[in-house]
């Protein structure tokens, strides 16, 4: 499936700095018995964002006007639990792109990418400050350039390098998913296999 391209996103950020988020508090299991993407953006955080008349709660970061974006900054261990890639859908659906932490579980993290969510990777040290300064100024504009691999905030000189898979960073690039990225290598996979018949 054809994506949108990844190469440099400027975007406001939401912070929510709580660790340990599992995959149950992204989308709840009650939610998991649909098979297709659409609608999960909705129910992104319910059980967070909902009480249990279905309004919403004041307090709560997606419910606050003045934090919007495209990149979601969170606590340690983000991800954790069941491996549901509804999560993922959820957070996309939402019109995150980006998920900023200091770790990651690992499904989460290959579910994430496998779908088009930058996961960002930086020190507890970074983390903390890119935290505290979104949440007191709303509206902060942040740069992530993926060909670099570089995170900053332009207007406060506050920039970190991250990790991220050579292959995915391609695949991200380019605006591929996995069988996108086979194709578009099927001349070079039908060239050797030709050498392997000779």
């Amino acid at each position: 499936m054809k994506r949108e391209e990844f190469t440099i996103l400027e975007s406001t950020a939401v912070p929510l700095p709580l660790a340990n988020i599992d995959t149950d508090q992204i989308i709840p299991a009650r939610f998991l018995s649909a098979t297709v993407r659409e609608g999960f953006g909705e129910k992104l955080f319910r059980d967070w964002r909902f009480d249990g008349e279905g309004k919403p709660i004041p307090g709560f970061v997606l419910n606050r006007p003045e934090f919007r974006g495209e990149i979601l900054i969170t606590g340690s261990n983000f991800g954790c639990g069941s491996s549901r890639e509804h999560a993922v859908w959820a957070i996309t659906g939402h019109g995150f792109r980006a998920v900023v932490s200091d770790s990651f579980a690992d499904i989460f993290m290959n579910n994430a990418l496998n779908n088009g969510l930058l996961t960002v990777t930086v020190t507890p040290e970074f983390l903390a400050q890119l935290t505290e300064l979104v949440a007191a100024r709303p509206g902060t504009m942040l740069r992530i350039d993926l060909p670099e691999q570089v995170i900053s905030v332009p207007g406060a000189g506050l920039s970190s390098g991250f990790p991220v898979n050579p292959f995915r960073k391609e695949c991200l690039i380019r605006g591929l998913d996995n069988i996108d990225y086979l194709l578009s290598m099927k001349d070079e996979i039908l060239a050797f296999e030709k050498s392997r018949q000779s």
